[in-house]
């Protein structure tokens, strides 16, 4: 059974205007979902912004019954279960629903990423090296597509027989959503034998602009992200990129420069991600991080709702941060540079404009008018 402030909770992320950072920070301001609802209408009004509408106990009940339905279950981000690596990437989701054994998210992950449309050979080398990682204790870490993903979940369970497999698909649907078809049957075996991780509400689609979300989970869930076969400016450099900016080891598959399929890869070497032939290269990058395998603990879990909340700004340094504000998009630590104002002050004067509808956040932690 959910507690009144898990349903909080659940009705606080499926408001408007309500995304990680936002959430995490009304948290540590207001001390709980239940009181952060509360204050959602007078922080709008405060920002000058437009209404909000703010899920119901119903729609909350509802979601949590078609989870339970489902056959999964709720992570928040301030469980002991909830991956630790996870936790520490500024945007971590405020919550997971998971089919399978929560305990894998905490051994040493290595996600391996790539093409859709991968070649036979990388396939075969993607599940060879899946099997092999799971070998030495480590969670194999993918995003359940066709192609590259589709084979290393499939080496990793294969390598466990009719066992527990070491692999967990994080998926950019509802925990309930198959996608794509032909790997309905795998996904369901792994939430019964590994793990699947959503962080979409139950019967939600696979929507183009879900995946990125998809990417930073696989990236911050890992010690290293290690792409088999991506063409430029696919969603599986998107996945290192994250990966890189997290502070994690980013590996790459060198390939033919005449394979389209291999470019991203070459890429990558180039600008400095470690050249990988073998599990042996992998293991000796991790190693320092993940320490002694298989590990259970490869960070110390970070409560990101115990950071105790700056004073209320007065309206002069709110029209001070307001003034350097415009439509192109500007970084938070820029801001506080520039305004001369308290990080945390900052913050707080950001959260009231992004509830009211008056700024939006981008990558790399920078935001800009609407």
């Amino acid at each position: 059974m959910l507690s009144a402030e898990h349903l909080a909770r659940i009705r606080l992320l499926r408001s408007d205007r309500i995304g990680p950072i936002s959430f995490a920070q009304l948290l540590s301001r207001f001390g709980s979902a239940a009181a952060a609802i509360e204050a959602l209408p007078d922080l709008v009004q405060r920002a000058g912004g437009r209404s909000i509408r703010i899920a119901t106990l119903d729609q909350a009940e509802k979601e949590a019954q078609r989870v339970e339905t489902a056959g999964a279950r709720y992570v928040f981000a301030d469980d002991t279960d909830y991956p630790a690596l996870l936790g520490h990437i500024d945007n971590a989701p405020p919550l997971l629903t998971i089919c399978g054994d929560s305990a894998l998210m905490q051994r040493p992950a290595v996600a391996i990423v790539g093409a859709r449309n991968a070649s036979a050979s990388a396939c075969r080398f993607a599940r060879q090296i899946a099997g092999e990682l799971c070998e030495s204790g480590i969670l194999v870490v993918s995003g359940l597509a066709r192609g590259i993903d589709t084979a290393a979940h499939e080496g990793a369970m294969r390598m466990a027989g009719s066992g527990q497999a070491s692999t967990a698909g994080v998926i950019a649907s509802g925990i309930d959503i198959s996608y794509p078809p032909e790997n309905r049957t795998l996904q369901a075996e792994m939430g019964e034998r590994a793990l699947v991780i959503a962080e979409q509400p139950p019967g939600t689609e696979p929507l183009a602009r879900h995946f990125p979300y998809r990417n930073r989970i696989i990236a911050g869930m890992a010690i290293g992200t290690l792409v088999v076969e991506a063409a430029p400016k696919s969603g599986s450099l998107i996945t290192a990129r994250l990966a890189a900016e997290a502070g994690r080891d980013v590996m790459a598959i060198p390939g033919s420069p005449l394979d389209s399929r291999s470019r991203g890869c070459n890429e990558l070497i180039r600008n400095g991600a470690t050249l990988v032939q073998g599990v042996d290269d992998i293991l000796e990058l991790i190693q320092p991080m993940a320490g002694s395998l298989p590990a259970h603990e490869v960070a110390a879990p970070r409560n990101r709702y115990a950071v105790p909340p700056a004073p209320e700004p007065d309206d002069a340094t709110r029209r001070t941060l307001i003034d350097l504000l415009g439509h192109s998009p500007i970084g938070v630590d820029e801001l506080v540079r520039q305004s001369g104002i308290d990080s945390g002050a900052v913050q707080m004067i950001l959260l009231d404009l992004e509830l009211g509808g008056i700024i939006e956040r981008h990558a790399a932690g920078k935001v800009s008018l609407v």
